[in-house]
């Protein structure tokens, strides 16, 4: 990764000393009776290519006190065990996209050993059942996301927008029953694997987006290892822990297909790939990441794909056109 690509911010707290208990502490309590700061925007079938967001009110988390479990993550395995060199394929928020989808599968073809995805496989797109079926036969780890629990019943659609309800309840009548089933059972993140871990949104909360450094400040200090891999927000990028403050990696260049970030034993990552399948970072093009846990890199990839036919997909099942209509700008 490019320098240019590291956008410094201020200088945060440095973590204190881990307290003596080592167990992950609980989240904090959500109240969903009053968001912070107010209602969010909603996205009408007709809204304009460019509105933001999954939700019509996001339930509230607040952010955790400092102070927790820093001192006990020692380098990039877990407890001392080194574990064996891998080439990870990481992938988030494929969101029914198979056009998306295919085009990455055939780009990363040979360069990985082991396929991972942080969630939201289905939702929005038109092509639920390739996509888990591509999931389910071909990643060995894959967190649940919240579309995935919105599209098989495990939640309520009363906190999603109008556009995104409509594709959840379409979503449902389109997935085959025994595809249903395995996104049912899709695990909670975070997961801890291999001296790394995953998760769909932060590491104390699913469904929390982490968008700017202030937030990834207080998500660093759950982590259970120095690196971790987490979606939900379609914004390739993540963040650096550099030794008391939060650096924001940025997107690979419009005019680059891949960027290449070398992991400091001293620092700690959160590392997002961005969107396979409806990319919000401006830039319509695929997003995923390659990971060399013996070469101790990161390389974020974007790779173009057949907009044109996941578009006319969308627009032939009835789903609301600007899930079509996003996919051409990447907002």
């Amino acid at each position: 990764m490019t320098s240019a690509a590291l956008r410094s911010t201020p200088p945060g707290r440095p973590f204190l000393s881990a307290p003596k208990s080592s167990a992950r502490r609980p989240p904090p309590p959500h109240s969903q009776s009053s968001p912070p700061g107010g209602s969010q925007p909603t996205i009408g079938f007709n809204a304009t290519v460019g509105s933001y967001g999954d939700v019509l009110v996001c339930p509230p988390a607040s952010a955790p006190s400092r102070g927790v479990l820093w001192a006990r993550l020692g380098g990039f395995g877990k407890k001392g065990i080194t574990p064996a060199p891998v080439r990870y394929l990481i992938l988030s928020d494929l969101h029914a996209n198979w056009e998306a989808l295919d085009a990455v599968v055939r780009e990363s073809s040979g360069d990985y050993d082991k396929a991972i995805c942080c969630g939201d496989l289905i939702g929005y797109a038109a092509d639920p059942n390739p996509v888990v079926q591509w999931v389910h036969d071909h990643c060995a780890i894959v967190v649940r996301g919240n579309h995935d629990r919105a599209c098989t019943g495990l939640d309520d659609l009363e906190w999603f927008n109008p556009v995104a309800r409509a594709a959840a309840l379409w979503t449902q009548k389109a997935l085959t029953p025994e595809l249903i089933d395995y996104a049912f059972n899709l695990p909670k993140g975070p997961v801890l694997l291999d001296g790394f871990e995953i998760a769909h949104g932060s590491p104390f909360d699913e469904d929390e987006y982490l968008l700017a450094a202030t937030e990834a400040g207080h998500a660093f200090e759950y982590l259970e290892c120095r690196l971790a891999f987490f979606g939900h927000t379609h914004v390739q990028g993540g963040f650096i822990w550099n030794r008391g403050r939060i650096e924001t990696i940025g997107r690979v260049s419009a005019q680059s297909t891949s960027e290449t970030l070398e992991i400091d034993p001293e620092c700690a990552y959160m590392i997002n790939p961005g969107s396979v399948g409806q990319p919000r970072d401006g830039d319509p093009r695929a997003a995923w990441v390659l990971y060399d846990s013996d070469a101790h890199a990161v390389t974020y990839h974007r790779t173009p794909y057949d907009i044109e036919t996941a578009q006319r997909k969308i627009r032939d099942a009835g789903l609301p056109p600007i899930l079509a209509d996003r996919l051409s700008v990447g907002r």
